[in-house]
C-alpha cells in the first residue's frame, strides 16, 4: 500500500505497519486508521479549541495557550530538533502530535480569537 501527498510527490511512500498484525486488521483498527490517514496526510483531527482531540493534547494545549508565542516556537524548534530520535513509538506519536499542537498555535500568532 502505498500513500500520496506533496511531500511524497508522484512516487508516494509505503504505509509503515505499526503492529505485528497484519495490514487489514491494523487498519481496520480506528485508533491506527485515524494515525494512518493524519500521518500520510500530514493533518491533525486536534484543533486548537480541543476539538478532536485526546485527554493529553487537550491538556497539552491548556498549558501551551499559557505561554507566549516565542515559547511555542521555541518549543516547536526543539521538538522538530528530535525528529531523528529513535524512540518508542508512543513517544514517537506524542511528539508529532505535540507539534502538530504547536505549529497551529504558531499558525494562530497568539491571536484570542483562534486560541
Amino acid at each position: 500500500m502505498r500513500y500520496f501527498n506533496k511531500e511524497t510527490g508522484v512516487d508516494g511512500a509505503p504505509y509503515d505497519k505499526k503492529t505485528s498484525g497484519s495490514m487489514c486488521e491494523e487498519l481496520g483498527n480506528d485508533k491506527y486508521m485515524n494515525e494512518y490517514v493524519e500521518e500520510a496526510g500530514n493533518t491533525s483531527l486536534c484543533k486548537l479549541d480541543g476539538k478532536g482531540c485526546d485527554e493529553k493534547s487537550k491538556a497539552y494545549i491548556e498549558k501551551m495557550k499559557q505561554t507566549t508565542q516565542a515559547e511555542h516556537e521555541k518549543q516547536l524548534n526543539r521538538l522538530e530538533g528530535m525528529d531523528d530520535k529513535s524512540m518508542a513509538p508512543d513517544l514517537g506519536a506524542w511528539l508529532v502530535k505535540r507539534k502538530k499542537i504547536l505549529k497551529l498555535l504558531v499558525a494562530a500568532g497568539g491571536s484570542s480569537d483562534e486560541l
